[in-house]
């Protein structure tokens, strides 16, 4: 019998959550929690069930073994995390690794963490705690991602890179070997990073260069451009 799951989002990123979920095969999705969307209603099939403050008696009620946070925005996805912390402090977090990405030997995968179709990561990197690798993107050999950090689908790491908490490497952008990237970074779409990029710094062109200092919380994803928190 497969342990139950809640998908913790219902967006389109959890949409594509879910069908990697459904793919692997290993839990039976219960259904979504979302704090911005009315009970009842359905994303991708599945219910919405409520927000995260019935997490407790899904546990108690339905057997809930646990879930995944399908939230695309690094900073909203970490306060979510903190926010259910409060709620059921030993919440169980899945990852969900499609079939047809590529994991290298002697790859650490942390908790929570979402890899998508055609990635690729190569030997020995590490991967945090809820970062999000995005279809076809690229981790060469050695490299680190840490909490809540995301690879935007097409990007390409060189080896040796070090991407901090926080930090979006954004669409098609590309990263060369040996470069260290600070947190709460965002590094533009297409942008060729050859250089270190500072804590907090946008950075975007070709080669990449540091344009100004970045709000932590502030959006990057498009059409969400403003500071954003959690809904208590």
């Amino acid at each position: 019998m497969k342990k139950k799951i809640v998908v913790i989002g219902a967006s389109g990123h959890a949409k594509v959550i879910i069908d990697i979920i459904e793919r692997e095969d290993k839990y039976e999705v219960l259904g979504l929690i979302d704090s911005y969307k009315e009970k009842g209603g359905k994303t991708f099939g599945y219910a919405i069930l409520g927000t995260e403050k019935i997490l407790p008696q899904l546990i108690e009620e339905e057997d809930l073994f646990g879930g995944i946070l399908a939230i695309g925005d690094n900073y909203i996805r970490k306060e979510l995390f903190f926010k259910i912390k409060k709620i059921q402090p030993n919440f169980r977090y899945i990852n969900a690794i499609h079939p047809h990405a590529v994991i290298g030997a002697k790859v650490k995968i942390g908790k929570g963490v979402v890899i998508m179709p055609g990635v690729i990561v190569n030997t020995q990197s590490k991967i945090d705690d809820f970062c999000i690798l995005n279809t076809k993107s690229t981790l060469d050999h050695e490299c680190r991602m840490r909490e809540f950090s995301s690879l935007g689908p097409g990007t390409n790491v060189g080896g040796n890179v070090s991407i901090g908490e926080c930090t979006a490497i954004s669409l098609g952008a590309k990263v060369i070997e040996n470069i260290t990237i600070g947190k709460h970074a965002v590094i533009g779409a297409g942008a060729l990073v050859i250089r270190n990029v500072g804590d907090f710094k946008i950075a975007f062109g070709v080669p990449a260069k540091e344009v100004r200092t970045r709000e932590i919380g502030e959006g990057y994803l498009a059409g969400n451009k403003a500071k954003r928190k959690v809904k208590e």
